[in-house]
């Protein structure tokens, strides 16, 4: 199906080295990834979006340690979820490729993790104030 034969499309070398060979997949399955793969990058944006707005927007609210740490954890989450979006994408293309399991989602945990310790700090303060 997706060979290399001459009636077939060819890749450039850089994307047959980053996808690693095999077959091409059918395209829903390939736009499906790239779907997902848009959904974390709005997730990353919000996450980039609300570290932004905690650090302009809340200094009558929290002390400044408190709204630094906030708005770095919401950045640094931004940062991962975009990172981890991409390396999902290419393990999951590649797994496709190569008809072989999904490889395990590493994102949702991180995400889940992260959003605990903002929301466990925003608690802190609350019940503080």
């Amino acid at each position: 199906m997706g060979g290399t034969s001459d009636s077939s499309p060819r890749r450039g070398r850089a994307t047959q080295r980053l996808l690693g060979g095999g077959c091409e997949p059918d395209p829903r399955f390939t736009l499906a990834n790239e779907r997902t793969f848009l959904a974390w990058i709005r997730t990353s944006l919000a996450f980039l979006a609300g570290g932004i707005a905690v650090e302009a927007f809340t200094a009558d609210v929290f002390d400044e340690p408190v709204r630094k740490f906030i708005a770095v954890t919401l950045l640094v989450l931004s940062m991962l979820v975009a990172a981890g979006a991409t390396f999902r994408w290419l393990g999951v293309e590649r797994s496709m490729r190569r008809q072989a399991p999904l490889p395990l989602p590493l994102i949702a945990p991180l995400l889940a993790t992260g959003g605990a310790i903002a929301a466990g700090v925003l608690v802190v303060v609350v019940l503080q104030g």
